[in-house]
C-alpha cells in the first residue's frame, strides 16, 4: 500500500492568507448541518407570518415587537434584557463543558465564512487548486473566476443585509418596495448597504482576523477553562516524537509516536494553528482538525483519536469529575433566571391604563352638593385579538362615572378619551380623596387598574 504524503505546511503564495483545505468526518458533518439550517433559518424566518404579521417583527416606528406570535412593549424591556443575561450564562455554561464550541458551530461570523469558503471553493477548486490559481494562474484563468467568486460574495451579502432590515421593515414589502425603486425609508437602504458591505469584508476578506482580533470572546473564554473543560485536544503523550514514516515501520524500534507530522491538521484549520502546540486561544474548537487527523490514522492503521474531544484530565489519565461547581453554578442560576423569565411572561399585562388628571382645573361644582373631576384615560389592548372593554371607577360612597365608558379596541391598538368623576361632597376626606379607574375585558379574566386622586375642596 502506499506511503501517507508529508510535507510541511504551505502557506501559499500570499502569506497572510489561509488556504483552508476541505476534509470529511463526523464533525465536518456536524459542522454543515448547523451552519447550514442556521443561515437557512435566517434568511426564512423573516418571511413567515403568525396572525397575519412576521413571525419576528422589531417595529421601531410602532414601538412594537413581535416575537413568535407574541407582541412585546417598551415596558417589556427587561424581559429582553432577562433574555440576553440568560444567553450569557448559557454560553459560559457550555463553554465550561465544552470550549469554544459556539465559535465553531453557531457563531454568525462562523457561518456566513463558511458559506463564502464553499463559494470559493465550488468556483476556484480545492486548497491546492485555489494555491496554484494564485501563484501561477494565468489572468486569462483567473480574472474571471475571481470575478464570478467576488460576484457571488456581493449577492449574498447583499441578501444578508435586506434579510437583516427585512425584520425591522416587513420584507414581503420591503422586497416589492427595492426592486421598484419605492423604498421611501432612507435609513432602510442606509443599514442595507451597511450590512452588505460589513458582511463582503468580515467573511469575504477578514474571515478568521474577526475571531483573533475583534471578537472579545477570544480573550475571555480562557477564564472559565478548567481541568475539566472538553476542547480539542492534541495527546502530546500518545504522539510524540512525531516524525515521517513508512505504513509499516515500526513505532517502538524507530523511536517515534504515533504523529506522522503530515501537517494536515494545520491545513484544515480555519485559523491556521497547529493544535499540537497545546490549546491557543486561536481555537474554535470546530474539530475540523480531530475529522483529518483520524483519517490519516485510519490508513496507517493506527487508533482513532491522537487529536480529540478531551479534557486535561483524561489526557493526563486522572479520573473524570462528572460536574465542574463552577459549571453546576452556572446551570443552577440558568435555570432560575429560565424560572423567572417564565413567571413575568405568565404574568406580563395584556391590557393597560394609564390616568392622569386633567390640569385645566382643580374641580368643579356639580348638581346635589357633588364635586367633579376631569381625567384623561389611555387604554391599550396588547394582544393580536379585538376587544370589548368597560371602564369603571370606585372610591368613597357614591363615586360613579359621569358617563359610562364602554368601547372596542382592535388588536394592538390604544386610544385615549376623557372621563367625568363625580363624587358627593359628603363622602370626600379631604382635598385629596384616592380613587381607582379599573378596566375590564368582556369574556375574560383580563383587567387592570390605576389609582389616583380626586381633588375637593377643603372642608
Amino acid at each position: 500500500m502506499s506511503d501517507i504524503p508529508v510535507r510541511q505546511i504551505d502557506a501559499g503564495p500570499n502569506p497572510d492568507r489561509i488556504y483552508v483545505r476541505s476534509t470529511t468526518g463526523f464533525y465536518q458533518k456536524l459542522r454543515t448541518v448547523t451552519l447550514w439550517a442556521l443561515m437557512g433559518l435566517y434568511f426564512a424566518i423573516c418571511w413567515v407570518q403568525v396572525n397575519g404579521r412576521p413571525m419576528i417583527h422589531f417595529d421601531l416606528p410602532e414601538r412594537q415587537f413581535h416575537l413568535l406570535g407574541s407582541t412585546f412593549w417598551p415596558q417589556d424591556f427587561f424581559i429582553l434584557t432577562l433574555l440576553l443575561i440568560i444567553a450569557a450564562f448559557g454560553l459560559f455554561f457550555v463553554t465550561t463543558l465544552f470550549g469554544r464550541v459556539w465559535c465553531g458551530f453557531t457563531c454568525p461570523q462562523t457561518a456566513w465564512t463558511f458559506i463564502f469558503m464553499w463559494i470559493e471553493e465550488k468556483v476556484e477548486g480545492s486548497r491546492n487548486q485555489r494555491m496554484k490559481l494564485d501563484r501561477k494562474g494565468s489572468l486569462k484563468k483567473r480574472i474571471p473566476r475571481k470575478f464570478i467568486k467576488h460576484e457571488l460574495w456581493l449577492l449574498v451579502a447583499f441578501w444578508t443585509g435586506v434579510t437583516f432590515v427585512g425584520y425591522f421593515y416587513p420584507i414581503r414589502e420591503l422586497v416589492p418596495d427595492l426592486f421598484t425603486f419605492n423604498v421611501t425609508n432612507g435609513w432602510a437602504v442606509f443599514w442595507i448597504g451597511f450590512f452588505s458591505v460589513a458582511t463582503y469584508i468580515n467573511a469575504g476578506w477578514m474571515r478568521e482576523k474577526v475571531c483573533l482580533y475583534v471578537c472579545p470572546y477570544a480573550r475571555f473564554q480562557s477564564v472559565m477553562f478548567s481541568p475539566d473543560t472538553r476542547t480539542v485536544t492534541y495527546d502530546t503523550n500518545r504522539g510524540e516524537p512525531r516524525g515521517p514514516r513508512k505504513k509499516d515501520t515500526d513505532r517502538s524500534e524507530a523511536g517515534l509516536g504515533d504523529c506522522i507530522d503530515c501537517n494536515i491538521c494545520v491545513q484544515v484549520c480555519p485559523t491556521g494553528i497547529d493544535i499540537r502546540n497545546g490549546m491557543q486561544y486561536e481555537c474554535l474548537d470546530c474539530g475540523l482538525c480531530v475529522d483529518a487527523c483520524n483519517q490519516v490514522m485510519d490508513r496507517m492503521g493506527y487508533e482513532r483519536g491522537l487529536i480529540r474531544y478531551a479534557t486535561e484530565r483524561e489526557v493526563e489519565g486522572a479520573p473524570k469529575r462528572r460536574f465542574q461547581p463552577r459549571t453546576l453554578g452556572y446551570g443552577i442560576a440558568m435555570a432560575l433566571l429560565l424560572g423567572s423569565m417564565a413567571t413575568l411572561l405568565m404574568q406580563r399585562d395584556t391590557l393597560t391604563i394609564e390616568v392622569s388628571r386633567d390640569r385645566g382645573g382643580l374641580y368643579q361644582t356639580g348638581p346635589n352638593a357633588t364635586i367633579e373631576n376631569s381625567y384623561s384615560l389611555k387604554l391599550s389592548n396588547r394582544t393580536n385579538d379585538p376587544r370589548q372593554l368597560s371602564v369603571q371607577v370606585s372610591g368613597p360612597e357614591g363615586t360613579h362615572l359621569l358617563e359610562p365608558i364602554s368601547l372596542e379596541l382592535e388588536p394592538l391598538d390604544s386610544r385615549s378619551l376623557a372621563a367625568v368623576v363625580r363624587i358627593p361632597r359628603s363622602e370626600l376626606e379631604g382635598m385629596s380623596t384616592p380613587v381607582q379607574f379599573e378596566v375590564t375585558a368582556e369574556g375574560s379574566e383580563a383587567s387592570n387598574s390605576a389609582r389616583t386622586s380626586f381633588i375637593g375642596p377643603s372642608r
